[in-house]
């Protein structure tokens, strides 16, 4: 790979970054959004870098026939460095969902000795993690005949009567997810990566406040909403981006 093709990979690396991270959300599907601004730092550099090496090879020809001509040979693999720099520019990838969700480790409910009363909201707003950890381990059965409301996406169960209610939670970055679900009965599941808000009860499976109990919810209404802003956390909703 001779210099200026070198100076062209760094350029355009740069402007991917930049284009997913300072000029769209784009790196939000991939990454947590207090890394955002590292990757617009790491943006200009490569930026940077791509114009000090063309500038060095510019002076470098100036003095010397052979100056700045690189004999060395560069494996052709490396040519495939250019297919992430050019995907950041014209075909991103999609972000997380149903598909990696079926796939992804499901993050382990931690072990809480002690609950707060529930507020006596009705639907009670609720996340997934909250609502799992209530049915497993709240000895007082607090959540018993509550009605709750929760918000994730839908991860459909081919053949199957319930589908997955789901929040993908990531600690860096998409190639650490974990996923959470809540079962979800009475309710036909909408296409898979479908954003709703659900309220229901306890669907009754195991014995409540213990391990027995399955994390599921007999559904009562659904309604589709937008992709939260805070798609890799399993919290309330923040406002919606569209």
């Amino acid at each position: 790979m001779r210099r200026p093709l070198q100076v062209t990979l760094l350029v355009l690396s740069g402007l991917g970054l930049l284009h997913a991270s300072l000029f769209t959300d784009l790196c939000l599907r991939y990454v947590k959004p207090s890394m955002r601004p590292m990757l617009v730092v790491s943006g200009f550099l490569l930026i940077l870098l791509g114009i000090a090496e063309a500038w060095s090879r510019r002076k470098a020809d100036g003095g010397d026939d052979h100056a700045g001509h690189n004999h060395s040979k560069v494996p052709r693999v490396a040519w495939l460095l250019f297919l992430p720099a050019l995907s950041l520019l014209f075909y991103a990838p999609p972000a997380l969902g149903a598909y990696t969700a079926s796939r992804a480790a499901t993050k382990a409910v931690p072990v809480q000795d002690s609950f707060d009363p529930l507020p006596a909201t009705s639907p009670l707003p609720i996340t997934l993690t909250d609502f799992t950890t209530r049915v497993q381990q709240d000895r007082k059965r607090a959540i018993k005949g509550r009605t709750v409301q929760m918000t994730g996406f839908v991860t459909p169960d081919k053949g199957s009567t319930y589908w997955d209610l789901t929040r993908i939670m990531i600690s860096c970055c998409a190639a650490d997810a974990q996923s959470i679900k809540v079962r979800v009965y009475g309710i036909p599941a909408l296409a898979a990566n479908t954003w709703v808000t659900i309220t229901g009860t306890w669907h009754a499976s195991g014995t409540l406040g213990t391990s027995s109990a399955r994390a599921a919810l007999n559904g009562v209404t659904v309604e589709k909403v937008a992709k939260p802003v805070n798609a890799y956390q399993d919290s309330l909703p923040f406002p919606t981006s569209r």
